[in-house]
Formats: structure tokens, C-alpha cells, sequence
């Protein structure tokens, strides 16, 4: 590595060529990269999804998701089970540990529900097992209007044509309506007719399966061919099923419309869409996982205009909301941050070297480290992401640092007198390995990073190999194209002076003295280090920092029981009272029974962030009566900024245990407005069977579900009769009217068949009155789950610990546990696989250095020098506010690398120099004087190229901001640090090993012991 600069010099074609072929394989993986917001986590999952309309939480839970979870638990890899039992389905979902084959985790799943299929419910939909794909919800929601169609014809549209179109763009995951209608024959049973005829709703749906439909009649031979048989009992219209003949017992038949109203009507309405107070039929866009935001999107929007042209004006589509718009302005904010960092680097060699050529060698450096980069990150699979971004931001700087070492040492042996060619050589061959060495620094520090396991560590491995890759690359521009140029392009000028003046004579007569006083600048040190430790104990931590977008969303929880109607005026009440806000563009609404969600869309061009809108508005919100209406927290698993899960097998141990959280976090000034979130209790008709008369009658619970459930909600659509039209098939739904159902008479009275064939009213055989069960059901790792939530006071950015401290937490009671998941389960993960890559990168650093060195004594200054890095970080997160988030961790691992870089200059030249001859203070003194000017140069760069991401004057810089400041305020600080301190150390470090070296021979040392002289034969 040493010589390799003057062999590219003697040999410039294949370095050009190289070059030349890597800057167009990365502009051609550049143009083909998909543009995320943030990277394809790759983590093996299936859900579980199970169905059985009408069933309450409880019959669920036991019934049906217990045993799931059961046979689940025993598979190979599985680390979570969360599931979820609410009315009419338990959703299980699965998730396996890093690493896991995702298509055998999926079978594995599918082989174990199929087992226990025959243990579950008979009334249950088949079972859905499926691969987690859909990757952060919705990228945006559209709407569809015509004045051509009917509601229903527009619904059938969408789901038809709409949905099949978009779900064959490449990386399309799912296409879902939100409001509209579904059609459907509704039969209206008569609960007073079905009494008299001595039948039931369930008898009725059963013969209208066996009646309306067309079946297969085989095959038969006539006139010497062959035919197929068909049976064709399928009705034209619903009055031609009208006048169907139904069975009624006793060789007796009555017309289907004599026992109920036969229309062609639609589903009953569930779920509604709202816009700027109005109903509208939207539909959602969801990408898979692996796909760009951008280019699914922008191919959704291709095919929604090209549907558009062809319905000739019938069809209008409109966009609701998006968070595409924010992912395009991240993209193209840190882009520009990057251009205005490479841009300010470069002007920092001006500056310092005064030529415009040796600026222009340096400024080449960036794009051919750059660029090829993007092929190398398109070859590991990365997208262009906020991670991968963020990583080419903070390395904007670095990717000039290596050539200005090797330009700045070329000028000054120029500046010697020497000519431009032999410079080169000699220079570069001078500081080649301190060149290989500072740069793989960097990398020993990174490479860690970019190898973390664990779900967090998805997140790091794009962002540390992205670096790793870069500043390699670099490395290879300094080493083969920096010094090829240099030799051809420069021009000598003869003898001058290079780096001196009066600052430069201030700082050797410090050195000097620091030299002279080693241990009290060691003490300047320790005062560095312990005030280090200060700042950061006095900075908050939070996972990390909120993000300023456009776009928010609001919860809304209803009082259980409440209906469709009363959830719709909430949601207008609150998208109302949402949009008379300045900084709101538009506000959409997704209705459903008994909870809502508005979809915020905010003004690019508005005075307070999105969390100080959050902050003002929900106040606001919370004063809806008859509601909890909230803003959804960008951080923690749940839908609050805190939020605390608890897990038992007692439901009621653990409901007072979060009881009694509740009102400790109530004290705490740092919370608002903390309670337990989702599980609460809703009226419920319960039915309990009098057995005795029951069993006389040979009346089973069994048929008294049935019965009850199809006359009030109609059959499953599995077992529901089929209406076959032209292009479809729906169902045919028998049930009692919206009206019979709001009296407990009419539920009363229902009838319920018999085992001589007769029925007999409901009351009868039941005793019926009311009660209250859960609303929903959670589960975690097969226990009972329960979550308080809570919202931050303003200004607060953790408030964590401090319920962590609360009596309820420091003393929860036997068979109640904290459950660590979500944010809480990261944080821990991130501290563990953090620490042990920053010790792995620590010795990755010291095995370079000892390489370099061939001594073991100096890297430990070197590897000292780093705990000079971060006090300067933490003084400007103090100044401007910030709090200790993951940007900022990120950052000081990068300060890490830099600080290992600089001290490598000198150390080395020192070393150098002393293996000439020269005395220790001297050649140290002399390393100062020649190596200040490069590591000073490479720091201004650096501050300089981040810059643009510290202050991030557009998109959010909430991730960048941080990250910038606590690089810029540790290199300013640990630089001027380093400059003082480590020449000090490392004389303190030789003069030690010069001490112990005698004693341990040369297991320390590169030096030889004196062979013994020879002594002449007698």
C-alpha cells in the first residue's frame, strides 16, 4: 500500500480506466435505486387470522386464539406471539427471530393451524395464515367519484377493476376499500311469519343454499355426442327468488315472499369515508415490502389516470392523502445537504492551500467516492432511504479528508522545491499507510456497526456498510487518483513557505510547553473526560426524535356499544374543528363502528412544527365529549408517547394493577391525561340456555347460536346462500330488519327449532337479559395484556424513567409482569448491540493501529484520544437543545472515527521521524508543526460539509439536525483537544514503554534485543 501511489503515477491509464468504470456503474445504479423514507426491515412474520362473525371476545380467546398460540409456541425461532380477540375474529401474529427462513416460518405456521383445524369452532371462516408483506401502513389514500354510477356500481368498480389494475404494478401489496357499499339480496325475515309457519331464519337460509343455485349434472350421449348436464335453479331477480317455493314441514310449502321482503339491495353499511364533512368512496395504497414509496406511487397514480381516460369522464380520482410528498422532499433535501457539504468542503482547500488546481484535485475526489458508492450500496440491495442518506450526509466531508492529506503533503514537498511528479511520488509514499490507517479506522469503527444483529440492527446495517463502502472508496481515490493528478496537473512554483504564520508559532510554543508539562495536560485531559461524563448525565434520552412531517393522524375511541351513525358525527366533529386550524391543508376520515382515524395532511409553508400543532391542538380534542379522541405518537408500539404494557394470567390482578399505574402517572408532572387504553367494557345481550327445558324440547346451545346469529346478522358468507349474476356471485343474506332488532321482543320471540321438527320462541328455552364483556381481548406471549398510555407535557421528550419509578412499577404485584416490547424492547437492544459494536469497533481500531505502529504502547494513546471526542457533542446539544436520541449516537460514533484519524497523523509522523534519529520531543514537536495544518484542514472540511445537515433548511431535519450538531460541536472541541493533548500522551506513552521495555524484552517493542559480541576462539 505504500508504493501503490507511485505505481498509479508510472501507470495512470488503469487507475483512469477503473475510475472511469466504476462513475458509470454508479450513475446507472443510481438512476435504477428505489427512493424509500426509510429501509426494507427484513423480519420473519405470519399473521393468523381466524373469523367467526357474531363471537364475543371471551368465547374467542378461549375458544380459538388460546389454541392457536398453543400450537404456535412450539415452533423452531418463534420470539413473539401477539394476538388480539375482538367481535367476530382473533388475529395471532407471529414473529421469528432474525435470520429465519420468512417462507418455512410461514409453513411452519400453516402446518400447525392445520393440525388443530378440527379443535376449533364450527361456525369459524377457514382460517387465513399469511406472510407479513405490507410494510408502515398506507402510502396514501384516494378517493373515486363519479356522477355516472350508483354507489353500489362504483364500489363494484373499484373493487373490480380498480383493485386488479393497481395490484399488478410490480411491489403493490394490498389495494382496500373505505366506505362505499357491497351488493348483496337482502331476504328481510318476518319474525311473526316464522312463527306461525313453524320455521326458522336457519332452516330458511339452509333450504335457499340447496334451492338457488346452479350445479353440475354430469354427462350423457345424445344424438352420438357428448353433452354436459347442467342444473339451473339459480333465480333471474330477487322477484323471481320471491317466488320460490320454501318446505315448511308436513308435506306443506309457502312462496319465499310470504315469509320475508326479497330485495336487491346492498350489505349493511360498516365503514364510511369522510371528506371535508362529506361521504366519499376512497380506497387505500399499500407497497410491499422491498418496493419504493415513490416509483409504486407513481405508478398508482400512471394507471389511476390511465383508467381515468378510458371511463371518458365517468371517473374522477382524487387524492386524499400521502406520505409519498414527504419521502420525495426528504429525498431531495438530503441530496442538496450532500451537494452543499461537498461544495463548502472544497472551499475549505482554497482557502487553506491558495491554488486553484490542488482545489480542483480535491474536489474530485467527492463524486468519484460518491458515486460509485451508489453501485456498490445497488449491489448489497439498499434503497435510497433516510438511513442511507443520512450515512452519505455525515461522510460528505469525510470523503475528501484522505485526498486532502495526500494534496496538502504533495504541496508541501512542492513548496520545497521540488517538481510537481517528484512530489507526488515521495509524498504519497510518505503518508501512505498513515493514509490506510486513519481511513480504516473509520471503517474498524463502522464495520461493527453495519454487522449488528437484531431488529435494530436492520436498521444500522445499511447505514454502517454505506459508510464502510464510501470511505473506502475514498481511500482508493487518495491513494491511486489524488496523486496521478497531482503529478500532471500541479505546478511547481519553486521554494515557498507552507503553513507557517502567527498561529501556527502560537500552537508549537503550546506544544512545546505541553511537552514540557506532560502530566498537567494529561490532568487537562482527565478534567475533559469527567466533564464529559457531566454533560451527558445532564442531557434527556429519548429513542428518537420526533420527526417535523406533513402529515398527522388523530385516534378516536368510541364508548363501547356505539353505533356507526354516532362514530360519524364524532369524526365530523373533530375533522372540523381540525381543519379550522391555519396549518391544516386537508383532514380525511376513516369511519368505522365505534372508532375513527383522521388522516392530517399540513401546509408546507407553516409556522409550527407538526408536534407543536399536535401539542396545541389536542387539548382541543380532548374536550369531544363522549370520546377519546387523541393524536397518534410517533413513538413507542402504541398510539401514545408512553406507553406501558403490563401482562398476566389474572385479568383482574392485572386490571388493578394498571389501575393504580394510572393514578402514579397522574402525579407525575411529565404526563397527560394517562389511562388504560383500548379494553374497555361494552354492553352485551346475554342469552344463558335453561337446560331442562331445553334438553325436553332437544333444544341444543349450539342451535340456539346458530338461529339467533342469522337472524340478526345473517349467515357467514362461507355458508351463506349464493346469488349468481353475470360476472359474480353474492350473497344472499337472510336476516331480521335494522328496525326488529332494536327490540328485545322481537329477539324474545325468534324462533328455535326442535328436535320433533316445530319451534318453539326464543324465551322459552332461554333466559335473556344484559351484561358487559370486553371490547377487545390482548394477548402477549400467551398472557393477558394490558397498556396505560399517556401523552408528554410540553417541552418533555422521555418520561420513562420516571414512571419506572412510580410505586405501582418499583412493586408490581405476583403474576403481573412488565412486558418488554416495542420501543422499550429496541432501546434494550440498541444499549446491548450498541455497546458491543463500539467495543468491537474499539479493538478493530487497536489491532490497525498496532499493525501500523509495530509497537503495542502508542495505540493506547490513540485509543485514549477518543474519550476526548464527545464533550464538545454534548456542549452543543446543550446549547441548542437537543436531547440523546439515536442520530446523536450515530454521530459520536463517527466523531470516534475522526478523532482515531487525527491522532494517527501525528503519532505516526512522530514515529516516523524518531525511527530516523531525531530526538522525541523534537520529532514530536516536528509532527505537530507538519501534520496541525492537514488535520485542521480535514476538520473545517468536515464541519463544513455537515453544515447543510446541521441546520437542514429544508425537509425535516429532526433526524439530521442532531446528528450534524453533535459532529460539528465534538470535532471543534476534540480537535483542538488532540492537537494538545496527544502529543503529550504519547510522550508520556514512549517514555513508559522505553521504561518497560528492558524488562519484557521485546514482546512490547519492534526493536531486536543487541546479539551478544562474538568472541574470537581460543
Amino acid at each position: 500500500m505504500r508504493n501503490i501511489s507511485s505505481w498509479a503515477i508510472r501507470n495512470p491509464v488503469f487507475p483512469l480506466v477503473l475510475f472511469a468504470t466504476l462513475t458509470l456503474l454508479g450513475v446507472v445504479s443510481f438512476l435504477r435505486m428505489d427512493v424509500n423514507n426509510m429501509p426494507d426491515i427484513s423480519f420473519p412474520a405470519a399473521s393468523v387470522t381466524i373469523s367467526q362473525p357474531g363471537a364475543a371476545p371471551t368465547e374467542l380467546e378461549t375458544q380459538v386464539t388460546q389454541r392457536v398460540e398453543a400450537a404456535v409456541r412450539s415452533i423452531n425461532g418463534v420470539d413473539e406471539i401477539s394476538s388480539t380477540a375482538r367481535e367476530g375474529y382473533s388475529s395471532t401474529f407471529v414473529q421469528f427471530d432474525i435470520g429465519t427462513p420468512v417462507d418455512r416460518a410461514v409453513n411452519d405456521v400453516r402446518d400447525a393451524v392445520a393440525k388443530i383445524r378440527g379443535d376449533l369452532p364450527e361456525g369459524i371462516l377457514e382460517p387465513q395464515v399469511e406472510r407479513v408483506e405490507v410494510e408502515g401502513g398506507p402510502i396514501a389514500y384516494v378517493a373515486a367519484e363519479s356522477t355516472a354510477m350508483s354507489l353500489e356500481e362504483l364500489s363494484w368498480y373499484v373493487d373490480n377493476n380498480v383493485s386488479r389494475r393497481l395490484l399488478a404494478i410490480p411491489g403493490m401489496a394490498n389495494v382496500g376499500r373505505s366506505g362505499g357499499v357491497s351488493r348483496e339480496i337482502r331476504v328481510i325475515v318476518d319474525p311473526a311469519k316464522l312463527q306461525s309457519h313453524g320455521i326458522t331464519a336457519s332452516q330458511l337460509n339452509q333450504q335457499l343454499r340447496q334451492i338457488n343455485l346452479n350445479a353440475a349434472g354430469g354427462r350423457a350421449e345424445i344424438a352420438g355426442s357428448e353433452q354436459s348436464v347442467r342444473v339451473l335453479g339459480n333465480a333471474r331477480n330477487a322477484r323471481d327468488l320471491g317466488e320460490k317455493k320454501i318446505w315448511i314441514g308436513s308435506g306443506r310449502n309457502v312462496k319465499l315472499a310470504d315469509l320475508a321482503t326479497v330485495r336487491d339491495l346492498y350489505a349493511e353499511q360498516r365503514h364510511v369515508a369522510l371528506m371535508n364533512g362529506k361521504q366519499v368512496l376512497s380506497f387505500s395504497i399499500e407497497k410491499a415490502k422491498g418496493a419504493s414509496d415513490v416509483t409504486v406511487y407513481k405508478a398508482a397514480e400512471a394507471e389511476l389516470r390511465a383508467l381515468e381516460a378510458e371511463s371518458e369522464g365517468r371517473i374522477r380520482f382524487v387524492q386524499l392523502f400521502t406520505t409519498v410528498d414527504y419521502t420525495k422532499g426528504q429525498y431531495k433535501s438530503a441530496m442538496e445537504a450532500l451537494v452543499e457539504g461537498a461544495v463548502l468542503a472544497v472551499l475549505v482547500v482554497l482557502v487553506f492551500l491558495r491554488d486553484w488546481r490542488a482545489t480542483l484535485i480535491s474536489a474530485l475526489a467527492i463524486p468519484l467516492s460518491a458515486i460509485p458508492t451508489f453501485w456498490l450500496m445497488d449491489l448489497m440491495g439498499f434503497s435510497l432511504n433516510g438511513v442511507t442518506l443520512l450515512a452519505l450526509s455525515l461522510v460528505a466531508g469525510v470523503l475528501v479528508d484522505d485526498a486532502i492529506v495526500e494534496i496538502e503533503n504533495i504541496v508541501r514537498h512542492m513548496r520545497m522545491g521540488k517538481s510537481a511528479y517528484q512530489a507526488s511520488i515521495e509524498a504519497a509514499d510518505e503518508i501512505g499507510l498513515a493514509v490506510v490507517a486513519t481511513t480504516f479506522a473509520i471503517v474498524a469503527v463502522f464495520l461493527p456497526v453495519g454487522m449488528m444483529g437484531s431488529l435494530i440492527g436492520q436498521y444500522f446495517k445499511s447505514f454502517g456498510l454505506t459508510i464502510v463502502v464510501a470511505v473506502l472508496i475514498s481511500l482508493a481515490v487518495a491513494r491511486l487518483i489524488t496523486p496521478l493528478m497531482a503529478a500532471y496537473f500541479l505546478q511547481a512554483k519553486g521554494h515557498a513557505s507552507h503553513g507557517e504564520g502567527w498561529v501556527m508559532d502560537r500552537y508549537v510554543a503550546l506544544l512545546r510547553w505541553s511537552l514540557r508539562h506532560r502530566w498537567k495536560t494529561m490532568l487537562l485531559g482527565l478534567a475533559s473526560f469527567i466533564a464529559t461524563i457531566f454533560a451527558f448525565a445532564t442531557l434527556p434520552f429519548t429513542f428518537q426524535p420526533n420527526a417535523n412531517s406533513d402529515y398527522s393522524s388523530v385516534a378516536i375511541e368510541m364508548a363501547p356499544g356505539s353505533t356507526l351513525r354516532q362514530t360519524q358525527q364524532v369524526a365530523g366533529q373533530a375533522a372540523d374543528l381540525i381543519r379550522a386550524e391555519p396549518d391544516v391543508q386537508a383532514a380525511f376520515a376513516s369511519v368505522g363502528v365505534d372508532n375513527a382515524n383522521i388522516y392530517i395532511t399540513l401546509n408546507k409553508e407553516r409556522e409550527r412544527t407538526s408536534i407543536e400543532f399536535e401539542r396545541d391542538v389536542a387539548p382541543k380534542l380532548r374536550d369531544i365529549a363522549d370520546a377519546r379522541v387523541y393524536f397518534r405518537s410517533q413513538q413507542g408500539f402504541g398510539n401514545r408517547a408512553v406507553s406501558v404494557m403490563l401482562a398476566g394470567d389474572d385479568p383482574e390482578k392485572l386490571e388493578r394493577a394498571a389501575s393504580a399505574l394510572v393514578e402514579d402517572m397522574r402525579k407525575l408532572p411529565e404526563i397527560r391525561a394517562p389511562r388504560i387504553e383500548g379494553d374497555l367494557r361494552r354492553p352485551e345481550i346475554m342469552i344463558r340456555p335453561r337446560f331442562d327445558l331445553a334438553a325436553d324440547m332437544g333444544v341444543t346451545t349450539a342451535a340456539l347460536s346458530q338461529t339467533i346469529r342469522i337472524a340478526t346478522q345473517g349467515e357467514i358468507d362461507q355458508n351463506s346462500a349464493k346469488f349468481s349474476l353475470s360476472d359474480r356471485q353474492i350473497p344472499i343474506r337472510v336476516s331480521l330488519t335494522e328496525d326488529s332488532r332494536r327490540n328485545l321482543a322481537t329477539i324474545e320471540n325468534l324462533p328455535v327449532p326442535t328436535a320433533s321438527g316445530g319451534s318453539v320462541p326464543l324465551k322459552v328455552v332461554a333466559d335473556i337479559g344484559f351484561g358487559r364483556g370486553p371490547t377487545q381481548i390482548q394477548r402477549f406471549n400467551q398472557e393477558r395484556r394490558i397498556v396505560v398510555g399517556a401523552d408528554l407535557a410540553p417541552g418533555v421528550v422521555e418520561a420513562m424513567s420516571k414512571v419506572n419509578q412510580t410505586p405501582t412499577m418499583l412493586s408490581l404485584p405476583p403474576g403481573v409482569k412488565l412486558a418488554n416490547q416495542g420501543e422499550a424492547k429496541m432501546q434494550a437492544e440498541l444499549i446491548e448491540n450498541f455497546g458491543m459494536a463500539v467495543i468491537a469497533g474499539i479493538f478493530l481500531v487497536f489491532a490497525v493501529l498496532v499493525l501500523l505502529y509495530k509497537r503495542i504502547v502508542p495505540p493506547f494513546v490513540n485509543l485514549g484520544s477518543l474519550l476526548l471526542a464527545p464533550l464538545g457533542g454534548a456542549i452543543a446539544l446543550h446549547i441548542t437543545g437537543n436531547a440523546l436520541s439515536l442520530p446523536v449516537l450515530i454521530g459520536i460514533l463517527m466523531l470516534l472515527g475522526i478523532v482515531a484519524k487525527n491522532s494517527i497523523l501525528l503519532i505516526d509522523f512522530a514515529i516516523e521521524e524518531m525511527g530516523k534519529g531525531v530526538a522525541k520531543d523534537e520529532a514530536i514537536a516536528d509532527a505537530g508543526h507538519k501534520r496541525a495544518q492537514p488535520i485542521v484542514m480535514t476538520t473545517v472540511a468536515m464541519v463544513a460539509g455537515m453544515l447543510p445537515t446541521a441546520i437542514s433548511i429544508s425537509g425535516d431535519g429532526s433526524w439530521r439536525s442532531p446528528m450534524g450538531i453533535v459532529v460539528i460541536g465534538g470535532l471543534i472541541l476534540s480537535t483542538i483537544l488532540t492537537l494538545v493533548i496527544v502529543p503529550a500522551g504519547f510522550s508520556l506513552a514512549d517514555s513508559f514503554e522505553q521504561w518497560l521495555a528492558p524488562k519484557v524484552g521485546r514482546l512490547l517493542t519492534h526493536k531486536r534485543p543487541a546479539l551478544p559480541t562474538p568472541q574470537p576462539a581460543e
